[in-house]
């Protein structure tokens, strides 16, 4: 219908006139109370945000001497908090003279990777930030 008799039809019913489709040939328009569409668009956006874990990451804290068993321990949580679809941040602290011996930090995150390859992805290579080697898992598509 023309512009200017839905306008009009909306007046009388007390509603605005909200352009829900500008770009389409014809522009699509819809008679609304314009305050109360913006705010179920607002609640929709912020429930949308709430739910969503995209952002989230999950810390797990390792040492470079950890033992075997210790270490299997800690990548079955990083499995599991890989499996609810959260970043896991690895990292291993360093102190005193161990920030000698970075390399052996390195092999745990390769082991630790490695044992979690199949549910998750190393996003980027191992990264020294001051004294903690820090690597971030996030999780496969199909895992």
């Amino acid at each position: 219908m023309p512009t200017s008799e839905a306008l009009r039809l909306a007046r009388e019913r007390g509603y605005d006139l909200v352009l829900v489709a500008p770009a389409s040939k014809p522009p699509v328009a819809r008679i609304a109370d314009y305050g109360k569409l913006k705010y179920e668009l607002a609640k929709k956006e912020k429930e949308a945000r709430r739910t969503s874990k995209a952002g989230l990451i999950k810390e797990i804290k390792l040492s470079p001497k950890i033992a075997q068993h210790d270490l299997e321990v800690r990548a079955a949580k990083v499995k599991e908090l890989l499996q609810k679809g959260f970043k896991v941040k690895i990292s291993v602290m360093f102190r005193g003279r161990e920030m000698a011996h970075v390399d052996i930090g390195r092999k745990v995150l390769g082991q630790i990777s490695n044992t979690l390859q199949e549910w998750g992805r190393p996003e980027a290579p191992p990264k020294l930030e001051g004294k903690n080697l820090s690597l971030i898992l996030v999780p496969n598509k199909n895992a």
